[in-house]
């Protein structure tokens, strides 16, 4: 067999729809671009399940999702006894001690259907996308490689969590959610790791103890065709946005809220929060820092909806305290926007010189870099332009997936 070949790729992916998370993304756009490269790509995937993707033969894996059910809604109409399968009834009790068992459980049912279609199909290699659970190690069994990518650790999460949580109690239900023991356990047994930036590299080696050698960044990809400036959309004077999860403390939005008195009250923030229930900590803070009628929600947003709020937009903001990689970044470079940015985890070196870069949790830095941009409006140009240069050269997933399929012949 030639070394150039074609292959046969297993890509896994616990929550495969592009809206239920940066996995699905990450999943659709490699798995596509693997089927334009001429490999041969099936994907196991589970709820919520991704649309078609062209050229990619789907398995879905089913689970009762026994974390979002209350009382008798757990049983099942057509199968009432169904909860006492063992995967089942472990998901169950592992929901009700306050566990996120649905990677670990993916990973399992995962192994159970791959070992039928590996026998028909022979694959040359299994790929995780961000699960690391205990069932890739069954896997490794079966002999092809099993790689996988991992965005960044686990710990970064549990970590920032535990920082905001005051009580014992709830320190200890957030030490029980997060499985990062499985993760790091089983990280440093795989045949090898994708991350997606030196500081995530970095970060795994140091909490998951997995060596550098077996660790190789790959970068996200952005595209280009939907990801541009809109022709005959105009900039919005004074308009900023913010792209992420309001609830989520990694996003560091509060800081940017708390920036907005020291920036232009001309200035008016757009966030896109994707319905996120902001109400119960952002709208008391917004009042206390009278931000009434400055800061608009546009809730779930279709992604050319987004698109036009990028094109609109004058500047994005990334205050987080921590991104393995930060796609909004990325999104709003492609975009043509200048970005402020905080310097937590991998966004200096994803932003470069398309905009500013403000120490983590600083509003005053933020504002002042915002108040700087705005009175140089041939610098928010020029970083405007630069975003785009450096997406098209570093951030694309035709670059990306020559990269991984470089990894995986590493193993055959």
């Amino acid at each position: 067999m030639t070394a150039d070949r074609p292959l046969k790729i297993c890509l896994l992916c616990y929550r495969g729809n592009p809206y239920s998370g940066g996995q699905g993304i990450y999943l659709k756009y490699i798995a596509e671009e693997m089927v334009r490269q001429g490999h041969e790509v099936h994907a196991i995937v589970g709820p919520p399940y991704p649309f078609q993707m062209q050229g990619v033969t789907l398995h879905a894996i089913h689970n009762n999702q026994y974390f979002v059910r209350k009382k008798f809604d757990i049983i099942e109409p057509d199968d009432p006894f169904c909860i006492f399968r063992p995967l089942n009834f472990y998901e169950y009790l592992a929901s009700r001690t306050g566990a996120f068992s649905e990677i670990s459980t993916f990973g399992w049912r995962a192994y159970q259907l791959l070992r039928g279609l590996y026998a028909r199909h022979r694959f040359d290699v299994i790929h995780d996308n961000q699960s690391i659970g205990y069932g890739l190690l069954m896997m490794k069994t079966l002999g092809a490689p099993v790689v996988a990518t991992i965005h960044h650790p686990l710990s970064i999460d549990l970590v920032n969590v535990l920082e905001r949580t005051q009580k014992f109690k709830n320190k200890l239900k957030t030490v029980m959610f997060y499985p990062t023991m499985m993760q790091s356990i089983v990280s440093k047994r795989l045949d090898h790791i994708i991350t997606v930036s030196e500081d995530s590299k970095r970060t795994i080696n140091r909490d998951f103890s997995v060596p550098l050698e077996n660790l190789t960044v790959v970068y996200n990809g952005i595209d280009r065709s939907v990801f541009r400036p809109l022709p005959g959309v105009k900039k919005k004077t004074g308009k900023i946005i913010f792209v992420g999860n309001v609830e989520d403390g990694k996003k560091g939005f509060v800081y940017l809220l708390k920036a907005m008195p020291l920036i232009d009250r001309r200035v008016k923030l757009t966030v896109v929060d994707g319905g996120a229930p902001h109400h119960r900590v952002t709208d008391r803070l917004m009042a206390s820092l009278g931000l009434e009628g400055r800061v608009s929600f546009t809730g779930k947003t279709a992604t050319e909806d987004l698109v036009r709020h990028y094109s609109e937009s004058e500047i994005a903001i990334v205050p987080s305290v921590y991104e393995g990689f930060g796609l909004p970044a990325a999104e709003a470079m492609s975009c043509g926007v200048p970005v402020v940015a905080s310097d937590g985890g991998a966004l200096p070196e994803v932003v470069g010189g398309a905009g500013i870069v403000a120490p983590a949790r600083d509003h005053e830095a933020i504002a002042k870099a915002v108040n700087a941009l705005f009175a140089d409006r041939a610098l928010l140009r020029e970083m405007g332009m630069a975003g785009i240069e450096r997406v098209t050269e570093f951030f694309n997933w035709e670059k990306a997936v020559r990269d991984i399929i470089t990894v995986y012949r590493r193993f055959l």
